[in-house]
């Protein structure tokens, strides 16, 4: 089947997982969105009703309009995210979009903290209804202990039961909402936006407010990010249902606060109030499972995230896992001990969810709004008529401008913390690839056609001592023209290198996720080849695996022979060996930096502490790699002034 195929398909299989794995966030925001708004407030009409209305509307506006009906139109070849977008546009728009794609990939990442200890937090607090003095932290971080230790093993399996927990979740709120509702269905008239207008310029304080009316749409991001696993078609048709239910759900937790103007909302939150006594432990049971499953799905959107900006080089290669042959599931053990380090800490913060609820929502709002300049670079792409292209652009950024100036509010209550570790991914990631584009300037090359000659004769030189029978080199050259001029010293020079054939490879990243196709360019027939792999952004590059493949291929076409060229072993057609060269560059010590250069470069060598070597990266045996050093000379010292001393000695020594 065809991405196309997919991404349009609808099933009924597909609306389940849909619901079960893109939802979770945003399905799960009932049980603090309310709650964070009017908490500590006396109740107000005002207040109670402009809630409701901001709600709807924010739902409306963010979530349906920009993600479910324009965002997911911007697929790469089936897949979606926020570098996905970036892969998709950066090809027809400047270098500056990489800057919204880093901005909001770092603050995506950091919201990754919030989300887990939030959600199930807010769920495991139900229990205080029947035991007030509990202390909730050790069973919130046992939880999320359990939720990553099992992350190495994969959720195919469990992944099964998203689906009917996630659908029973939205079935379950929204039968309440309607339950609570059918008291004072006189709450419908929020749909009036001017009730939510009202709020905002009526109520002291109201437009701060809009930071907690933000927490009902921080999951929207999933709904674009995730569509290269349930289809744009499903998403958007269960989307229908999901938002049929949190309306209900945040109708009926309205309807609840209506009957007590005047007063405060307890501990346990808006949403527990309205479930009836007989079903609370079952809301709380149901609940905690929507929150493992919420927090679930953003690990996996962080792993997927990370792997993407990998493929990108934003961020340093780390090791990555595939626990299951399900499409796009991966596992990066940096990433998953990290996160859950730190929302343990979050967890003992914190301690409670509405403390919580600070710290939520400032980073999805700076991510929310580098979409929309990726998204309109993309408009511009498809040609959209310019008019409108200002007009949707300048409507989300107002929207996006007003709910971060809002958030700003909670800054130091706790959203400092969310900002903070932010700007160090994005840091991070701005030095990686600093560093990167920086030592790739230095790279200098030769032309590989006018020194085949040499390699030939070098291969043929019995006085040499043969060093391979295949000599394999990774190149960043994208053409046979050239090579680096590093790679001709080390087979020339650094102790001339001597085999039968010398293989030349070069991966090229596809802006399509899941490319995966290569060239062999015949440079010298028995001699020389030059492989070109051409690797979607999301495919592991394990070059052990694809080069064997693709000398295979060339075997059985009869375009090589690869047998040992010792006339004992050859008569028994034994394979000759291969045996990869790989570089490691360090800073020499004969540099004269600029002040950014060196703190590019300091930045860049410290995270090359916490990256895999490049064997690991492209899956090379241990066995078979050697590794030589490189010195980066950034820029040459200048000539020192030194003076040669005659020397006193006449003539030489006869010896």
């Amino acid at each position: 089947m065809s991405s196309r195929t997919f991404i349009d398909r609808i099933s009924p299989q597909g609306l389940l997982v849909a619901i079960g794995i893109v939802f979770g966030d945003i399905g799960t925001s009932p049980l603090y969105t309310i709650s964070a708004v009017v908490r500590g407030k006396s109740l107000t009409e005002t207040l109670v009703l402009g809630t409701l209305s901001c709600i709807i509307w924010t739902l409306t506006l963010q979530t349906t309009i920009k993600y479910v009906i324009i965002t997911l139109r911007a697929d790469n070849n089936g897949e979606g995210g926020i570098f996905s977008l970036y892969a998709l546009v950066r090809r027809f728009s400047g270098k500056w979009l990489m800057v919204p794609a880093i901005v909001g990939g770092a603050f995506l990442l950091a919201d990754g903290l919030i989300t887990p200890p939030i959600s199930v937090s807010s769920a495991i607090e139900g229990l205080l209804i029947f035991y007030p003095t509990l202390n909730t932290v050790p069973i919130v971080i046992g939880i999320l202990i359990a939720l990553f230790v099992s992350q190495q093993f994969g959720t195919q399996q469990l992944g099964r039961l998203f689906g009917p927990v996630m659908l029973a979740w939205f079935t379950f709120i929204g039968a309440i909402g309607l339950y609570a509702l059918l008291s004072e269905p006189s709450v419908l008239k929020a749909i009036n936006p001017l009730y939510g207008l009202r709020f905002l310029r009526d109520y002291p304080g109201g437009f701060w407010l809009l930071g907690g009316i933000f927490l009902c749409t921080t999951g929207a991001e999933a709904l674009y990010s995730d569509m290269g696993h349930c289809g744009r078609g499903n998403i958007r048709v269960s989307w229908v249902y999901v938002k049929i239910t949190l309306l209900l759900s945040y109708a009926g937790q309205t309807a609840y606060l209506m009957q007590h103007l005047g007063q405060q909302i307890d501990d346990t939150g808006a949403f527990y109030s309205t479930v009836p006594e007989s079903l609370k432990v079952f809301s709380i049971i149901i609940a905690t499972m929507a929150t493992i499953i919420a927090s679930q799905a953003l690990i996996s959107g962080a792993f997927t995230l990370v792997g993407e900006a990998m493929r990108l080089n934003f961020w340093p290669r780390q090791r990555v896992a595939y626990p299951s042959d399900e499409r796009g599931q991966l596992y990066v053990p940096f990433v998953n001990w990290g996160l859950m380090v730190g929302c343990i800490l979050i967890v003992l913060h914190f301690r409670e969810s509405k403390n919580m609820e600070a710290a939520f929502g400032l980073a999805v709002t700076l991510t929310m709004l580098m979409s929309t300049l990726l998204i309109s670079a993309y408009l511009r792409v498809k040609r959209i008529n310019t008019i409108l292209i200002v007009l949707i652009t300048g409507l989300f950024l107002t929207v996006e401008v007003t709910f971060l100036i809002a958030n700003l509010v909670k800054f130091e209550e706790g959203g400092w913390i969310s900002v903070t570790l932010g700007l160090l991914l994005m840091i991070m990631m701005v030095f990686w690839y600093q560093g990167e584009a920086l030592t790739s300037s230095l790279t200098r090359y030769d032309t590989l056609p006018g020194n085949l000659p040499a390699l030939k004769e070098l291969s043929n030189d019995l006085s040499i001592p043969k060093y391979a029978t295949h000599l394999v080199y990774l190149t960043s050259a994208d053409s046979y023209d050239k090579i680096e001029n590093e790679t001709l010293f080390s087979i020339l020079n650094r102790a001339p290198k001597r085999a039968d054939i010398y293989w030349f490879i070069h991966v090229c990243v596809e802006d399509t996720p899941y490319e995966m196709r290569y060239k062999v360019d015949t440079l010298a027939p028995e001699d020389a080849y030059f492989v070109t792999f051409y690797l979607g952004f999301r495919v592991e590059p394990r070059l052990n695996l694809l080069f064997r493949q693709v000398v295979q291929d060339m075997v059985d076409d009869k375009e090589v022979t690869i047998d040992v060229k010792y006339r004992s072993l050859n008569l028994h057609r034994i394979g000759g060996d291969f045996r990869f060269v790989l570089f490691r560059k360090f800073l020499s010590y004969d540099n004269e930096l600029t002040f950014r250069q060196k703190l590019i470069m300091t930045g860049y060598l410290l995270l090359k502490r916490i990256a895999l070597s490049t064997k690991e990266a492209y899956g090379l045996d241990t066995s078979n790699v050697v590794t030589e050093a490189i010195p980066l000379l950034i820029r040459a010292p200048k000539r020192l002034s030194m003076s040669r001393v005659p020397s006193k000695l006449k003539h030489p020594f006869k010896l």
